[in-house]
């Protein structure tokens, strides 16, 4: 793992410990302070959490499921390197479902729910140069899921972050290198803009070229970063084979 141990300060007490541990290993493997490729250890884990193995080996049954780490014989758990399919895919899915919320959002949204999403925006701004990067992504999450709410659909932010870690990780790499904050949180203007117009076709065309911006920013981001990629063959072979 990096320098900065991501694991250190964890507090178990509140709620299933197999839950936290998941959620600390995914949010430590999606914001890079675990780096794709690394080796884990159920056992150097379970001690660095002051757990037992059992909630450890459920978390990392987890986050196979999710695409994050895969079980290699005789040898352990590794981090998966990102997938340029796989982050693809994921766009795909997440754009066909916020599309839909925000058309929706454009018809339902609430005077109550504009103001919360207003209130998001004046926070991203305000963090847009002092703010960490977990605490800026946070926000951005804030905003999405605020979006489902406005259209009624709070089942669809459940379902995309069911489906968006290998994207996350890209996203962390571009809120640092590629694309500046100052771009997302115009661009998440034009939504609440449109929204608030009642607008449903611009609200679309507006997170249709937010969620597209991805796919401008991966090839250079795979190019700057080759080691935390999967060559694209692998990738092929990978996908053919599953």
């Amino acid at each position: 793992m990096n320098e900065r141990d991501p694991l250190a300060k964890l507090d178990v007490s509140r709620e299933p410990m197999a839950r936290q541990v998941t959620r600390a290993l995914r949010q430590a493997i999606v914001s890079m302070r675990i780096s794709p490729g690394e080796m884990l250890s159920e056992q150097d884990l379970a001690q660095r959490f002051g757990v037992s193995r059992s909630p450890v080996r459920e978390a990392l049954i987890k986050l196979s499921e999710a695409g994050l780490v895969r079980v290699l014989p005789q040898r352990g758990t590794q981090v998966v390197k990102i997938s340029r399919a796989a982050v693809e895919d994921a766009r795909f899915i997440r754009q066909a479902v916020e599309c839909a919320v925000v058309r929706e959002a454009a018809v339902k949204a609430t005077p109550i729910l504009l103001t919360e999403l207003n209130a998001s925006l004046t926070r991203q701004r305000r963090a847009q140069r002092a703010t960490s990067s977990d605490d800026f992504m946070a926000l951005d999450e804030e905003f999405h899921r605020l979006l489902a709410e406005a259209a009624g659909r709070p089942a669809a932010w459940r379902m995309i972050e069911d489906v968006k870690p290998q994207m996350d990780r890209v996203r962390y790499l571009d809120v640092k290198q590629a694309t500046p904050r100052h771009t997302i949180v115009a661009q998440h203007a034009l939504i609440v803009e449109a929204i608030k117009s009642s607008d449903p076709v611009a609200a679309e065309k507006a997170m249709h070229q937010h969620l597209s911006e991805i796919l401008r920013t991966l090839p250079e981001l795979a190019m700057q970063y080759p080691e935390l990629f999967e060559p694209e063959h692998d990738a092929v072979a990978q996908a053919l084979s599953a």
